[in-house]
């Protein structure tokens, strides 16, 4: 019986991750979708093919090196586990086509598209105006280095955030999103705005999206993803003794990435609720503005899941709420004060909500466990903000920053004027050399 229990449970666990990551590959489409829509006509194809070859190329870094990570660094900088991360290196046997060993590609899978997530974030902050290979180069840092390391310190349940400041985010508020806002803020803040975005006296103008339908089709698309995302941040569990005995009394269940015990049917309360808390704030704060009412379901989701998996769901709602109202302000507050031309809001709805989750997360969850391990702190407002800023500014905001600081210097972040007027779709070397002359000659008429 016991091992009819562990071949079901492997076959089980196996399918489940297949599955979700299927569901998390619709948050790629959405972000394409969502990002073409929210571009101008001239540069559809370049803000299309920008985020899809990220795929190859975060996936092949990460299958080398960054999975590896998430297994050596969860006590970085105290020491690395070479021992706990040898089979996941790339010429190990698990690494590869291996039939005593079914779960490591899945779960590997379900990780990789955590990174594609990372990355799709920040892509859309920068449309109209970035290099392909200088985001190229972004997105593997971020996707298969800095977040992954968040993760190993984050959302390893031997991770040294959960076990000396008690950090709790069982679906990604700060280790996908915050980390995401943070690192696109930092591009932002040396790729600068679009031509046009500030008028000479420094108003913002606005700048809407091409097509209403794709950014709506778009996240929706992406709701859909992350309720996927959801379920691949459980582990399922088909044994009357649970892990390590640290869970009993259950023949069905399955636990949270830190191995606590929750349900699919909680998270299911949560993720939808929370989805309504931040649509129906997004919709009074914009006054019915199609972009940011979508945009407002996201950001509730987010916001919330930092304890979703052990909020009531009436709390998750009223979380996302806040989290959705402050990112908004906070959006339109830094866009004026710091002249950042974020072109989907995508700092304020991952980052800032993102931010804003871990913090109320640790008030809200003052005292529960982080972990089902004996010795780990428990959750606490002062581990939940450290958190936040170590996610945030850390490994965000301060390795993007340096980068496109470099990229700048050599002159390989940001597209030349002349072509970002063209239009990114049309910089061809007759069309380029066209675009030159007529802005030489509108700069010499004093146009």
């Amino acid at each position: 019986m016991g091992n009819n229990l562990d071949a079901l449970t492997t076959v089980f666990t196996e399918f489940y991750y297949w599955v979700t990551v299927v569901f998390m590959f619709l948050i790629h489409v959405g972000f394409c979708m969502y990002e073409v829509g929210a571009s101008r006509r001239r540069n559809h194809l370049h803000t299309l093919m920008k985020n899809t070859m990220l795929i190859p190329l975060v996936t092949i870094t990460f299958f080398y090196f960054g999975w590896w990570i998430y297994f050596a660094f969860p006590a970085w900088p105290m020491s690395i586990n070479w021992e706990a991360a040898a089979p996941y290196a790339p010429w190990s046997e698990n690494m590869g086509t291996h039939l005593g060993d079914r779960l490591t590609g899945v779960f590997w899978a379900a990780f990789l598209l955590f990174s594609w997530t990372a990355a799709s974030i920040v892509s859309g902050s920068v449309i109209e105006r970035i290099r392909s290979g200088a985001f190229w180069i972004l997105a593997v840092l971020i996707g298969s280095f800095t977040w992954i390391i968040d993760a190993a310190w984050g959302w390893h349940w031997d991770g040294w955030m959960v076990h000396i400041l008690g950090y709790h985010d069982a679906y990604a508020s700060g280790v996908i999103h915050a980390i995401a806002g943070g690192f696109a803020l930092g591009v932002l803040v040396v790729l600068g705005p679009r031509i046009g975005k500030f008028a000479d006296d420094g108003t913002p103008r606005d700048i809407p999206p091409h097509n209403t339908w794709l950014v709506t089709i778009g996240l929706f698309l992406i709701y859909t993803g992350f309720w996927g995302f959801y379920a691949a941040c459980n582990v399922p569990i088909i044994s009357p003794s649970g892990i390590d005995g640290l869970i009993t009394g259950e023949t069905w269940t399955a636990t949270n990435i830190y191995l606590g015990p929750t349900t699919l049917s909680a998270i299911t309360f949560n993720f939808l609720m929370s989805l309504s808390g931040g649509l129906m704030m997004g919709y009074m704060v914009s006054k019915g503005d199609a972009f940011w009412t979508y945009s407002g379901g996201l950001a509730g989701i987010i916001t919330a899941s930092a304890g979703n998996d052990l909020y009531h769901p009436i709390q998750a709602m009223i979380i996302a709420g806040i989290g959705t109202w402050c990112a908004y302000k906070l959006h339109f507050w830094v866009e004026r004060k710091f002249k950042i031309d974020d072109a989907v809001g995508a700092v304020a709805v991952h980052g800032y909500a993102g931010f804003i989750g871990l913090v109320i997360c640790g008030f809200v969850l003052w005292g529960a466990p982080s972990s089902p391990y004996d010795g780990y702190a428990t959750v606490n407002p002062l581990g939940q903000f450290a958190g936040a800023i170590i996610m945030f500014v850390v490994l965000g905001f301060i390795p993007a920053w340096i980068c496109s600081k470099i990229l700048n210097a050599m002159g390989l972040l940001r597209v030349p004027k002349e072509v970002e007027l063209l239009g990114l779709d049309f910089s061809t070397d007759e069309a380029y050399e066209a675009a030159v002359a007529e802005v030489q000659s509108a700069e010499k008429a004093g146009l």
